[in-house]
């Protein structure tokens, strides 16, 4: 019978765990306060009728150059989808499949033109939507609200087309409901977060976007496709089914753009109509996006007008990068912010610009509607003998005039609001850039157009200097300077932190790990351990030959190029992407046995898996319902994972019936099956009764039930790679054992049975990290496998499919580890049943998981968290 005190200690435990856990969370709190950016948001709108400290010269709003707008939203559309091939240094398969975009931009260079469009990370979707309506900046603390799009409070495009009388029409992504609940005349959205999911979204988009073309009911439509983007999540950009989307989109903008020229004869209704056919972020190779990469912030945005603007566009539009396309005719690229969209937006159609926009009126985009180059617009008391190219540069000017007028308002009301607005020199300088700048309005307007009461001596110096031209063109660049300068201002200004809020968590996180430093002094000796090459070259230099250690290191290396090679995308079905290291088979055997192997490997390796863990429970759990009851959950668990594996095979006919219950129903009862059996183990644990057993009896017992109920969900969630993680992670704890058992019995230690294996931890520990990043997890945004939240379900619920990503992302680096954590602390001592020590032994080994997970910030902190409160929990529950 154990001591008083060792009852005593075990109780502490969990109160400890409790404390650090509260500590940790105060240390992220304030720490993620000072490190995750915030902008303040304005709920100040621009109006008709705004005219406060306008300058003389500016109109109020510019007048609209467009009378219909058509945009065309292709998710994650990167520049090599919609730019010839011959721009970039290798031809890819997924390149010039947008051959339509192409043509128009080679034969039709005053009315179509390609831009490269960089956009701000993070490059979310609900990011850059955003600020494509808002013409701000996003900022990383609204990352997380991607799941739940709030309605946007912020002035934007949408409610000023409201607002000024736009009728829209949107069809596709249902973001935008989310974002603009009351701001569409018509709208058919169709669910976005279903990544499995290539074409309900698309051919949605697809039944209403022609029919709506021939109508007259709408002014702005908005089309948002998604295929692009889901195609890239499951499969890879270098895969079929992202080429098959890109032909099919190719074939639907022949459509759209054979109807707008059919419909686009004088006093037809897309006579004077815009398309816009753009992405809203880029995306990796590897189909993912929401950072900062070249890949992701660089899309595409491809600008049409059937009504073309006069040969002067060129030189609006320059030769800044033209290529051959593969036909060998002349294509010219341009580049652009997204920042500048919606402003620019506006001006075409003539709405104010929303009160926060800070971006500017972006030249070569406004100069492809022909409505800008229309004289006539300019005013019977405006210049009337420029030429083309000096009319529409009066013209933008003025859009610019009031454009710096918009953002410097901005600017004041920010800094007046804001609890944390910008330096004063900052805003100094940025004042005395607008105030030259309107300064010389005035006077560039007397050069450019004098009036009818100036003398002849100012009219002869005007044209004897020429300074129409060149008076404007110096004009448009002090606007562009003041424009420029701030939207570099801002970018910097809301992207430096708290030093202060984030300093007082660092002081908070410091002093949580001395007080675990005092609980856990051995902790630091692991550090100091060697690892599995070090144990291989000492147990040589003492001329032994130990198996273990010889499995261990070969599958270390297996993981070090399985991360190298990268699992790095999940497969869906018997579909192979290039860069997966199944497809090096291919290469060597053929696609067909490939195809075979992938279907059956899997299988094999599950039955393997369930036979291990079957085995486990027979020895490991002694009591008799309790075995037979997660015996059985465990047994319909693999049985359904492999019916719903069986159900996507190729190699099997099958009714669709069967297929859906396979696909649907099959991975809900394996959710269902691990949920009952964590019920059934907290039943047992609060009312069964386990005095009888020895320690190492009822933690063992109580840990097999726990990684039981947890290990179906997660291998069906990781997919058919699972098994195998599962079977490399089986064979490395057997390795770990072993040698503990081994050291043990050279050892001869009884005294030092307090102290932990630093090596065995430590390897643990690495081990978790190393299987996070094998099985096609990265510490980012873009580097979680949302299609794992889908598995079992075709429709979004925010706590749901939350909680089945998160059991994905964290189950084979933080949940399975801590829980079969008792195994490594039980599993040292041959006789461990007949040492009472072992008591104090196992909960002081049970402790050592605070220096195990170390992931980057963000994941750094919630699998932090995660972990301190499965320690807390697990702590009370085998303790």
């Amino acid at each position: 019978m154990a001591a008083p005190g060792s009852h005593a200690r075990r109780r502490a435990w969990p109160l400890l765990f409790l404390a650090v856990l509260m500590f940790h969370s105060l240390a992220i709190y304030l720490f993620t306060r000072g490190f995750l950016l915030t902008r303040t948001e304005l709920d100040v709108h621009s109006h008709r009728d705004d005219r406060t400290g306008i300058s003389p010269g500016c109109s109020s709003w510019p007048p609209p150059a467009v009378d219909r707008l058509v945009i065309v939203v292709l998710d994650a559309l990167r520049f090599d989808f919609v730019a010839p091939s011959t721009f970039f240094q290798e031809r890819q398969p997924w390149m010039d499949k947008l051959q339509v975009l192409q043509k128009l931009a080679a034969d039709e260079k005053t009315s179509a033109r390609i831009f490269k469009a960089l956009a701000d990370p993070p490059t979310t979707s609900l990011q850059r939507l955003k600020a494509l309506t808002t013409g701000g900046l996003p900022t990383f603390i609204d990352v997380g609200n991607s799941f739940g799009a709030p309605a946007i409070v912020e002035d934007n495009i949408m409610h000023q087309f409201a607002k000024n009388g736009k009728r829209v029409v949107m069809m596709g992504d249902d973001t935008w409901i989310q974002l603009y609940p009351e701001h569409f005349n018509k709208s058919y959205p169709y669910p976005s977060f279903n990544v499995k999911d290539l074409d309900t979204v698309d051919n949605g988009v697809i039944e209403h976007l022609l029919p709506s073309l021939h109508k007259n009911d709408w002014d702005v439509l908005i089309a948002h496709f998604l295929g692009v983007d889901h195609a890239g999540h499951i499969f890879g950009v270098d895969s079929t089914p992202m080429i098959q989307k890109l032909e099919q989109y190719n074939r639907i903008l022949e459509d759209v753009i054979d109807t707008l020229k059919s419909l686009s004869t004088l006093g037809g209704p897309h006579e004077n109509t815009l398309l816009l056919v753009m992405g809203d972020h880029g995306q990796t190779l590897n189909g993912d996006h929401g950072g900062g990469t070249a890949e992701e912030v660089e899309t595409s945005l491809f600008a049409w007008s059937p009504k073309t603007p006069p040969n002067a566009v060129l030189s609006v539009l320059g030769k800044n990068l033209c290529n051959a396309d593969l036909h060998g005719k002349e294509v010219c690229v341009s580049t652009m912010q997204q920042l500048d969209f919606a402003v620019t937006i506006a001006a075409l159609l003539g709405i104010p610009f929303p009160f926060g926009s800070i971006g500017r009126v972006n030249p070569e985009l406004y100069a492809l509607s022909a409505g800008t180059w229309d004289n006539q617009q300019i005013g019977a008391n405006d210049c009337t003998q420029q030429n083309d190219l000096e009319a529409w540069m009066r013209r933008y000017a003025e859009a610019l005039c009031i454009n710096c007028w918009q953002v410097k308002r901005y600017i004041d009301r920010y800094s007046a609001t804001s609890v944390i607005g910008f330096r004063a020199e900052d805003l100094n300088h940025v004042a005395d850039l607008y105030s030259k700048a309107q300064a010389n309005w005035s006077s560039v307007l007397r050069s450019t157009c004098p009036l009818e009461t100036s003398s002849q001596d100012e009219l002869k110096e005007c044209a004897n200097k020429e300074c129409t031209s060149s008076a404007l063109r110096l004009q448009i660049d002090a606007y562009s300077d003041f424009l420029e300068s701030f939207a570099k201002l801002a970018r910097s200004a809301w992207t430096e932190f708290d030093l202060w809020l984030m300093g007082i968590g660092l002081s908070v996180m410091i002093l949580s790990v001395s007080t675990q430093a005092l609980a856990e002094g051995r902790v630091a000796n692991f550090l100091l351990a060697t690892s599995c090459i070090a144990s291989v070259w000492h147990s040589a230099t003492k001329g032994k030959f130990i198996i273990e250690e010889f499995v261990f290191l070969l599958l270390n290396i297996f993981i070090r190029f399985g991360i190298e090679f990268g699992m790095s995308k999940q497969i869906s079905g018997s579909i192979i992407s290039n860069d997966h290291p199944v497809s090096i088979i291919c290469g060597l055997f053929g696609s067909s046995f490939c195809s075979d192997l992938m279907e059956i490997f899997p299988i094999i390796s599950l039955t393997l898996v369930a036979y291990i863990i079957l085995k486990c429970i027979s020895y490991a759990i002694s009591h008799r319902f309790l075995k037979y009851s997660v015996m059985s959950g465990s047994i319909l668990s693999y049985i359904f994972i492999a019916i719903h594996w069986a159900s996507e095979s190729t190699l099997l006919s099958h009714t669709k019936a069967i297929r859906e219950t396979g696909i649907s129903l099959a991975p809900r009862l394996v959710y269902t099956i691990g949920g009952l059996s964590l019920a059934i183990s907290a039943f047992y644990r609060l009312f069964g009764s386990t005095d009888h057993l020895k320690m190492n009896e009822r933690i063992t017992s109580l840990s097999a039930v726990m990684l039981c109920s947890w290990s179906p969900t997660i291998l069906i969630l990781l997919g058919r790679q699972g098994p195998f993680v599962a079977l490399i992670c089986m064979t490395i704890a057997w390795c770990i054992i072993k040698l503990q058992q081994k050291n043990q019995r050279e050892l001869k230690l009884d005294k030092g049975i307090h102290a932990a294996d630093s090596v065995s931890v430590t390897q643990w520990s690495f081990l978790a990290v190393c299987l996070f990043y094998l099985t096609g997890h990265w510490c980012t945004f873009d580097g979680l496998r949302y299609g794992a939240a889908f598995i079992g379900f075709d429709h979004f619920h925010i706590i749901r499919q939350g909680l089945l990503l998160s059991i994905d992302t964290f189950g084979v680096s933080h949940i399975l580890p801590v829980l079969s954590l008792p195994f490594i602390a039980i599993c040292w001592y041959n006789s461990a049943s007949k040492n009472s020590k072992v008591n104090d032994a196992t909960v002081t080994r049970l402790i050592q998981v605070w220096g195990l997970f170390a992931p980057k910030y963000v994941f750094d902190a919630i699998g932090l968290l995660l972990t301190d409160l499965l320690v807390v929990l697990a702590s009370i529950y085998y303790s």
